[in-house]
């Protein structure tokens, strides 16, 4: 594949990965363990492989939202169910996502097997050092089932990218507010979204947007200014690089190949309508085929 490797295949595994945010599977399996509502669920869900971890551990680790919003699913989420038992759940969860979506009939083909074989492969070669969530996903035991290979190795992949997406938006002082508007000014995600579901007062929005505009990256109507959106493709092209390491592990043939078996996977989820129109994971532009 040509360059934006990283991005191209981001592009293909992470709505496999949103699975686990928006397919009813995912929280049934949370209330079932007993999770008082969805974002107890969510963070109990992503949180699990590193262990019973403090609110403010997590809040570090997820960057984007506001300490309160992990305060209150956690550490109460542990008492409702340990995070092993967590971890057997999400993954029963994808396996009955996975299947009901994609069909028994393509979740049990050879194909897919050796999309997870490749993605477990390209996810097991992804250097982990400072990347704390990759890290506890990639420390994971190898599932049997093909359906949870594929989900556990592309969550793996995607915390890997997201950890080095927040060292990229460290090193240009850019906070959890001003990479949320950043992130809206670009049209990736409605910013009202963003504030409210990462609960965020609107005083805190405010004064992000203050510290933007006075750094000229926003405009005084919120919109993206020359410097602004230099700014943001320089994250982005940080983030790429720094996810570039599984694939040049992979190799290029085997990534092409990935990245065709997971073409009809994403284009299914995308068709669902499981992923809500203004969700923060920004991938808005149309996925290119391998080779463009």
């Amino acid at each position: 594949m040509v360059d934006g490797t990283a991005r191209a295949l981001w592009q293909r595994y992470e709505p496999v990965h949103d699975l686990v945010y928006f397919a009813p599977q995912a929280r049934r399996a949370a209330d079932a363990l007993g999770m008082r509502g969805f974002w107890m669920g969510y963070f109990a869900l992503r949180a699990a492989p590193l262990g019973e971890v403090s609110p403010a551990v997590v809040t570090s680790a997820f960057y984007i939202f506001h300490p309160a919003r992990a305060a209150r699913a956690l550490p109460d989420a542990w008492t409702y169910a340990a995070p092993a038992k967590v971890l057997a759940a999400r993954e029963d969860a994808m396996d009955a996502a996975m299947t009901e979506l994609f069909g028994a009939d393509v979740t049990g083909s050879a194909r897919f097997a050796e999309a997870a074989d490749l993605a477990w492969a390209a996810a097991s070669a992804a250097d982990t050092s400072g990347r704390v969530l990759a890290a506890a996903n990639q420390a994971l035991e190898r599932p049997e089932r093909p359906t949870a290979r594929l989900w556990q190795a592309v969550t793996t992949l995607r915390e890997h990218r997201g950890d080095g997406h927040v060292a990229a938006l460290v090193s240009r002082r850019l906070g959890p507010v001003e990479a949320m508007l950043l992130k809206a000014a670009a049209g990736e995600s409605d910013g009202a979204f963003l504030r409210e579901t990462r609960r965020w007062e609107q005083a805190d929005w405010a004064a992000g947007g203050d510290r933007l505009r006075a750094r000229g990256l926003l405009a005084a109507d919120g919109s993206l200014t020359a410097a602004g959106a230099t700014a943001r493709a320089e994250v982005e092209a940080l983030t790429d690089a720094a996810a570039e390491g599984p694939w040049a592990a992979l190799g290029p043939d085997r990534t092409a190949r990935l990245a065709a078996l997971l073409d009809p996977l994403a284009d299914a989820v995308e068709n669902s309508g499981l992923l809500p129109p203004g969700n923060p994971v920004g991938l808005t532009p149309r996925r290119r085929p391998a080779g463009d």
